[in-house]
């Protein structure tokens, strides 16, 4: 008397079965992504993968595919939604990845793509940055062409230099009494 039996665990195994097989799923989606399978990650996506998922270290799947040099994984990847500046946690972006790799044509996707050019990837350093302390001298001159510089501009400066550019056109809305 007193002793109850033992309720099967069915559920509870159940849940934890699916969980695992879930998290199994997610590993071999990450592994597509860094080997550029891209119509196996595409069908997985179909399926409902988050087309933003990350692995343990903040590692999008557009990211690992762009790092590994898979132009049509990326591209797959930007059509489904990945969000193109997404950090992994080191601060990282996808643009910083392929300035440090050289890829080129991967950097020209990603700016198509509004990959923000300026973007600090850790420590200050910017794509053209990692594309020049690495000695990728085709991806610096390429991302200077599209408005990277080597030296560190602070926004503040950017939004001071547009207010010095459109000095002209605010003097023209502002009352005359705050003018002298």
């Amino acid at each position: 008397m007193g002793a109850y039996p033992v309720v099967s665990h069915s559920i509870p195994i159940a849940a934890e079965s699916e969980e695992q097989r879930y998290r199994e799923f997610q590993r071999l989606a990450i592994d597509r992504a860094r080997y550029g399978e891209t119509d196996a990650l595409a069908g997985m996506l179909r399926q409902g993968l988050p087309v933003n998922l990350c692995d343990s270290r903040g590692n999008s799947l557009l990211l690992l595919s762009c790092y590994h040099g898979h132009l049509e994984t990326a591209r797959m990847l930007l059509k489904a939604g990945a969000e193109v500046d997404l950090r992994n946690n080191r601060g990282q972006t996808s643009l910083g990845g392929v300035a440090f790799k050289g890829y080129l044509k991967i950097a020209e996707l990603l700016l198509w793509h509004g990959a923000d050019i300026h973007a600090d990837n850790g420590g200050g350093m910017t794509p053209v940055m990692l594309a020049s302390v690495f000695g990728r001298t085709a991806m610096v001159s390429f991302l200077e062409q599209h408005g990277a510089a080597l030296i560190r501009i602070h926004p503040l400066s950017r939004q001071a230099h547009l207010l010095i550019l459109l000095a002209p056109l605010i003097r023209l809305f502002v009352p005359r009494s705050v003018k002298s």
